[in-house]
């Protein structure tokens, strides 16, 4: 089993993030995943204090996720700090609604267009892929869903499969796990709490305590190239709550 990660987008409202780092360690995170904000100002000498800090603790920031703006303009500028913070992954993690193709031959497109985009990032040797929300799953009018397109016609593309989106889309995370099975290089661990329960944490749960089968998954999950497990809940109302019963949770799965 991999190192257990913990996307820092969670943390947002509970900075600075050097007590989130001193929290997950002690409770036996290994991985975090960087998202743009934590970064995208940091200059060199910011960027040192930062891998410096992880360091200290046993932290790693394996996995990165970037805009598609900054992966497509400035792809130096990611590598600098993928190098840097020693990140094997690089990933598009969002589009804006504004953004997004609303027909098939625009989401092949845009597959492509991700196909290129990774281009320097695998020559560098980083894996480079899509994260999914729930709009990749939305049916297109031909009956076909997004998703399938982005990584048929980016044939190079790693999948973080953020499963519980997935899955409130409406869609079947066995299935897509099957069908894209070797494109999986990394998992979001997260839960989805019980219909109408958690309003005020927009309907997410910690791990272990909502409604994903997480044991089936990782039965199935466990026998595929799975570098990277990221604990994920996008709004916590209690950030050392969520941080330690979900890892707990995780280590029974």
């Amino acid at each position: 089993m991999t190192k257990l990660g913990f996307q820092l987008y969670g943390a947002r409202e509970y900075q600075p993030f050097s007590g989130i780092f001193n929290k997950l360690a002690a409770a036996g995170y290994g991985e975090v995943e960087g998202y743009g904000v934590l970064y995208d100002d940091l200059d060199t000498a910011g960027l040192e204090r930062l891998a410096a800090d992880l360091d200290a603790l046993g932290l790693s920031m394996s996995t990165g996720h970037f805009s598609i703006a900054m992966l497509e303009n400035e792809p130096d500028r990611v590598l600098e700090i993928a190098t840097r913070l020693n990140m094997d992954s690089v990933f598009c993690p969002y589009l804006q609604p504004e953004q997004r193709p609303d027909t098939t031959a625009d989401w092949k497109a845009f597959g492509a267009r991700l196909e290129t985009i990774g281009t320097p990032f695998r020559d560098a040797g980083l894996i480079f892929g899509w994260h999914n929300h729930n709009f990749e799953f939305e049916l297109l009018p031909d009956g076909t869903a997004p998703l399938r397109h982005i990584l048929e016609n980016g044939p190079s593309l790693a999948w973080e499969a953020d499963l519980a989106w997935l899955i409130r889309a409406g869609a079947d995370p066995y299935f897509w796990i099957e069908l894209f099975k070797e494109r999986i290089t990394a998992v979001h661990v997260k839960d989805l709490a019980e219909e109408g329960e958690n309003a005020d944490e927009d309907g997410w749960a910690d791990v272990g305590h909502g409604t994903v089968d997480w044991k089936g998954l990782m039965k199935v999950l466990k026998s595929m190239p799975v570098r990277h497990y990221v604990v994920e809940h996008d709004n916590p109302n209690d950030i050392d709550r969520t941080i330690e019963r979900s890892i707990a949770s995780f280590q029974t799965f």
